[in-house]
């Protein structure tokens, strides 16, 4: 909103220094500033409001250390997350910009999904929460949402043809370029590849002429699958103090980065890769994000004084899902939310081989002392805060090696 109310003082009274709002810098550095001040000012305020309503955390028995005394810790700490990143986009964020749009309504979407299994959980006593198959049909329907509006909006569109742009040519004569040209388009980038993008159409190529048209039935459902997948990797890892608000934070940031390049025709002419008009307005989101993700951790550190709850871990899930879909970097998520991927696949070898083994040799066997993998490190005898910063510092390598994949290939 404020960007409108300065691009009117900048554009038709004219009020000097005013046009500063028109770059996404300023705005994403105010965005994390203010976000960061209503996290960790705010966030109080609501872990209190959350107190008087006695929304405290129902500690299932798993026999780990330190667990009961988090008994009756507030949860539903999302909403400070959630809270704290809209309010910044609705203030300097372009409110008509499409990928905008679409991640103020993930984190709405997500957040009511969450909201919903949280309450059941704790004001009607079912430590379930919401239904799996309703947590999966909330997904599908945002995945619905986010695929079909990247598929058909005519605002959704990419370059892949930047070097025409010559921006770094030395003018030395008159040289006519072709116009560059934006267009619909399912393509992708695959990581630490030359020419490396790959379009979902390609795979219905075997259909025949005009195959482009029917792409949407590959590329819809693979956005559903992402989401899904996404978010749940982050719910699973939303299991001890700071583990998933500081993993996420890194992803995050590492998102931030290629959708400023991506969004920006200089930086991608000269890093060749795939120009996405109106994408670098992520920016501001993502600034928001990060700053709420941060703040957030003042007080969900160990020992946490407030726990995100599936308010928070589904929402953080599903944008970062978001963001990976909307730059073109969906790929890259095995890698970047390397972490989340791990947790997962920790859950789900060892329900595979517990059933496995029980049903060839009568016994149940496991993999892990228990899944997911940070509480395996739990019953081994490791401190929260040592399993969490382990965590972090390898989310971190991840995200370097994500970021250097702009180059490596």
């Amino acid at each position: 909103m404020l960007y409108y109310l300065f691009e009117y003082l900048d554009k038709i009274l004219d009020v000097p220094g005013t046009g500063v709002f028109q770059y996404i810098t300023f705005r994403s550095a105010l965005a994390l500033m203010l976000s960061l001040l209503l996290s960790t000012i705010y966030g109080k305020r609501i872990i209190r409001f959350l107190q008087k309503q006695q929304v405290g955390e129902t500690v299932r028995e798993l026999g780990l250390a330190g667990q009961n005394e988090k008994a009756g810790t507030p949860t539903m700490g999302g909403l400070i997350i959630i809270f704290a990143t809209l309010v910044p986009v609705v203030l300097f964020a372009k409110l008509h910009n499409i990928y905008i749009v679409l991640l103020i309504v993930t984190t709405l979407w997500m957040g009511i999904i969450g909201f919903i299994d949280d309450y059941i959980k704790i004001f009607k006593k079912d430590k379930e929460g919401l239904k799996g198959i309703f947590k999966v049909v909330g997904q599908v329907g945002l995945g619905l949402i986010v695929g079909t509006v990247l598929y058909f909006s005519p605002a959704v569109t990419v370059r892949t043809d930047t070097s025409t742009s010559d921006i770094f040519r030395v003018p030395t004569e008159t040289v006519i370029l072709p116009a560059p040209v934006e267009e619909k388009s399912t393509a992708t980038t695959i990581p630490f590849f030359k020419n490396n993008e790959f379009d979902y159409a390609e795979l219905l190529a075997w259909t025949g002429e005009g195959y482009e048209k029917w792409a949407w039935l590959i590329f819809i459902p693979v956005v559903i699958f992402i989401i899904t997948a996404v978010s749940n990797g982050a719910n699973l890892t939303d299991g001890i103090d700071g583990l998933a608000a500081g993993t996420s934070a890194v992803s995050v940031l590492a998102l931030g980065i290629f959708t400023f390049v991506s969004g920006n025709i200089i930086f991608s002419n000269y890093l060749n890769i795939m120009y996405i008009p109106n994408s670098g307005e992520m920016t501001v989101f993502i600034a928001a994000f990060v700053g709420s993700l941060i703040g957030f951790l003042w007080y969900n550190s160990y020992p946490a004084s407030v726990f995100m709850g599936d308010t928070g871990s589904l929402t953080i899930g599903g944008i970062i899902a978001v963001l990976a879909i909307a730059v073109r970097k969906e790929m890259l998520i095995p890698l970047l939310c390397g972490i989340f991927l791990v947790e997962n696949l920790s859950v789900v070898l060892q329900v595979s081989y517990f059933k496995y083994t029980k049903k060839r040799f009568g016994e149940g066997r496991r993999i892990f002392l228990m899944s997911p993998l940070h509480h395996h490190y739990q019953k081994k005898g490791y401190h929260e805060s040592k399993i969490v910063t382990r965590f972090w510092i390898v989310a971190i390598m991840l995200a370097i090696l994500s970021i250097v994949t702009l180059k490596l290939r």
